[in-house]
């Protein structure tokens, strides 16, 4: 009985001698021949990554050829040292290419003509400073990714592709540290046009920074664009995103808090002033303690509106309680009396201080048509007789019912 093509070709990968390898595309082995099995050990299998098995020094420069090899359809050559079963680093070159599906990598390894300590020979020659400064970024990177808990670090190339996706934010997201390189962003996140159109547009050089909710949490991200060299085109992003949900708590509490100071300060400034009808169509406004511009605004408003609304004839400020008040709140309180008059009603001041009464008079208004009163009762007495008074002219002026008025 013949065997599928696909157990025949098991079974010559499982048995080539060749070091032959098949990683995903963030670099973790999947499937490894038997000549790599032999080299380095069963550390090749369970899905390591090359990027650990790499000696130190290589990482960096490993890094960067395989972000090469990850845009380009062509295969890509470099050399790297790896870890064998012993611990000990053997230097290999490695000829790879992205499958023809895009979602894998195929290589193979063979032993390098240059000596075991030689440094990676990628495939741009990079002098010893280049690659002392790469290997410092790598350094740099490796430490945000593994310290910072709230960050998560990507990077797109010219065609929306994840070459790089880590950070101890990333799984808090719901993912693996990687899960997304090899992936486009427009499959995962560009579902709507409108979607796909606003990640277009950050290739056009301009930094961005915004808010956003995903994935249960809130997110700060910068989106900085990468050129292929100073000056040159835009071919890649670099996003940054901070995990800010508990800023966000605290903010939102913070607020809730500040509206709750603000309700009770409403409450202290109402029970401060509070406008009373002591006689049928006659309200009182006691005011106590300081009186500052803000405060005598909203007494304006109140008072104003309580006029309007019951009809009263009198409004009486009683000034009683008050000791000092500032040139601006005077002029405020003679344009209270002002309006109140401009809605048929009398105002009337009781109980102002000296000091008041010298603030006032220095503000240089006239004050000939402001009704003043001793104290409350003076202006309370005055409002009710000039009330019965009016209501008996009123009378008086009327005809008995059923008598015709006297010629």
């Amino acid at each position: 009985m013949e065997s599928a093509p696909s157990v025949l070709l098991g079974e010559l990968f499982a048995r080539s001698p060749d070091l032959l390898f098949i990683a995903s595309a963030d670099g973790a082995l999947l499937h490894g021949s038997g000549g790599l099995r032999e080299a380095l050990g069963p550390g090749v299998e369970g899905g390591a990554r090359l990027a650990d098995l790499a000696h130190p020094d290589d990482r960096a420069a490993l890094s960067a050829a395989w972000s090469s090899l990850l845009q380009r359809d062509e295969p890509v050559s470099f050399s790297v040292r790896l870890r064998d079963g012993g611990g000990a680093y053997r230097a290999l070159s490695c000829s790879a290419s992205r499958s023809s599906d895009r979602s894998a990598v195929l290589g193979s390894l063979r032993p390098a003509p240059a000596p075991a300590a030689a440094p990676l020979a990628a495939a741009t020659p990079m002098t010893e400073g280049e690659l002392s400064t790469l290997r410092l970024k790598a350094r740099i990177l490796d430490g945000l990714a593994e310290h910072v808990d709230p960050l998560t670090i990507w990077a797109l190339d010219g065609d929306g592709i994840y070459l790089y996706h880590d950070g101890k934010a990333v799984a808090k997201a719901g993912f693996t540290r990687g899960q997304h390189v090899g992936r486009s962003i427009y499959d995962l996140y560009g579902a709507t046009p409108e979607a796909a159109a606003e990640m277009r547009k950050w290739y056009d050089g301009q930094i961005r920074r915004g808010r956003s909710e995903a994935h249960g949490a809130d997110w700060d991200t910068w989106l900085v664009p990468l050129p292929s060299e100073p000056g040159g085109r835009i071919d890649g992003v670099l996003g940054v995103s901070l995990d800010v949900s508990d800023s966000r708590i605290v903010e939102n509490e913070l607020r809730i808090q500040l509206d709750q100071i603000a309700a009770q300060q409403k409450v202290i400034r109402d029970l401060s002033t509070p406008i009373i009808e002591v006689w049928d169509g006659v309200l009182t406004l006691p005011m106590v303690g300081t009186v500052d511009s803000v405060r005598t605004a909203e007494v304006m408003d109140s008072l104003l509106a309580q006029i309007v609304e019951k009809r009263a004839r009198f409004a009486i400020l009683d000034l009683t309680g008050v000791e000092v008040v500032d040139t601006r709140v005077a002029s405020h309180l003679i344009q209270l009396i002002t309006a109140i008059r401009l809605l048929g009603a009398d105002g009337i001041v009781a109980g102002i201080k000296p000091t008041v009464a010298q603030t006032m008079v220095a503000l240089g208004l006239d004050l000939t048509q402001l009704n003043t009163q001793r104290n409350l009762r003076a202006a309370l007495n005055y409002a009710i007789r000039a009330m019965t008074g009016a209501q008996g002219a009123s009378s008086a002026a009327s005809p008995a019912p059923g008598k015709k008025p006297a010629p």
